[in-house]
């Protein structure tokens, strides 16, 4: 995934409007922060930065602003900027009215009480309500799914591939390989790898996967930390095969490397945005989200970003060939496996600590 650019967690919403004007073009007037966003119709949510900025502001931003009068700007931050949002809505200084976020993320501050509910008292609109349930919640609209996949090179894996018990087989499909210096999703691919079924996967058994680790710790010629440093090894070949995230591996393939991708066993899970508790603009977050629900606006980003859409019409407005791209393709979703994300939150630090000491053993 693109890492977004940094942005200061003590900054004030006024500084941070000011600073706008260079990352989305916006004039920034002099008066208080909250009173220029209702009398200006302005709101104001963190997106991931990169090709997220450039995809959303043709997808969303510009056409809700033409539809509506009502300026958004993105301005991007650290990722998983939990701690941000927090410290936001407990001073009532916000810096942001909303917030693209991972699952995970969302999750972790609605337990907490730091979330709006997307939908107005009266519920869900027309939009909202057709994306599936297992991609938007009581406290966030997914908009992008992305994927882990099995990524290889086709010039130097003299057999290909086909699911995660062929990668960690070192022997029967040899080649130097990667793995992600995270426990989350690479927890999943040693016991994919070792035979579990993949709704038996949670909770995970982690001794199970630690001990099916251990059989290809000593292969594993580069643990990746980043996504941008993913994208370099396939388009180098410094490695021929790796779990990547999908839009990562398909960089290398855009920039001319000889890289295929597995979608069978790909562990996928989605971001979108959110609302931060007690904000200034809740009402106009809330339109701006049935907006973004539209099929035809989240099919535009998908020009920029190689994350699959939530909304399932928006393939009837995307080309053929960039379908195949995409994880939400409908010829790709049954074989996928979404990642559970309450799991993760729960666990995440226990498992990582585990992992971590693992690294080092």
């Amino acid at each position: 995934m693109t890492k977004p650019i940094e942005s200061p967690s003590n900054a004030s919403r006024r500084q941070m409007l000011k600073a706008s004007v260079a990352v989305a073009g916006a004039a920034v007037l002099g008066a208080p922060a909250i009173v220029r966003a209702q009398q200006d119709r302005k709101i104001v949510t963190r997106d991931p930065g990169g090709p997220f900025s450039k995809g959303f502001a043709k997808a969303f931003y510009e056409p809700f602003k033409k539809a509506t009068g009502i300026t958004v700007i993105g301005i991007p931050s650290t990722s998983e900027p939990a701690g941000m949002a927090k410290a936001m809505v407990e001073a009532k200084n916000y810096t942001w009215d909303m917030a693209h976020l991972s699952k995970s993320t969302s999750m972790s501050l609605s337990e907490i009480g730091y979330l709006e509910p997307i939908a107005p008292a009266a519920g869900a609109g027309p939009n909202l309500s057709k994306i599936p349930a297992n991609m938007r919640g009581e406290f966030i609209l997914g908009i992008d799914v992305y994927a882990t996949v099995l990524a290889y090179r086709t010039d130097s894996m003299k057999k290909a591939p086909t699911s995660w018990a062929d990668y960690f087989d070192t022997k029967g499909f040899p080649g130097r390989r990667a793995l992600r210096k995270n426990p989350f999703d690479t927890i999943e691919e040693a016991l994919l790898a070792d035979g579990v079924a993949p709704a038996q996967l949670y909770p995970l058994d982690l001794d199970r996967a630690f001990r099916k680790l251990n059989q290809i710790k000593r292969d594993v010629a580069v643990w990746w930390e980043n996504g941008a440093q993913s994208s370099q090894l396939l388009r180098t070949g410094e490695v021929d095969a790796m779990p990547a995230w999908n839009g990562r591996a398909q960089v290398a393939i855009d920039d001319g490397a000889p890289v295929k991708l597995v979608w069978n066993q790909s562990l996928w899970t989605f971001e979108g945005f959110t609302i931060l508790k007690g904000g200034p603009n809740v009402a106009m977050c809330r339109e701006f989200i049935e907006f973004c629900a539209q099929p035809q606006q989240q099919a535009l980003f998908t020009d920029d970003i190689a994350y699959g859409p939530t909304a399932p019409d928006a393939f009837k407005f995307i080309k053929p060939e960039r379908a195949k791209l995409l994880p939400t393709n409908p010829d790709y979703l049954p074989n996928m496996i979404q990642v559970n994300s309450e799991y993760w939150g729960k666990n995440q630090g226990a498992i990582t600590e585990r992992f971590n000491a693992w690294l080092l053993s």
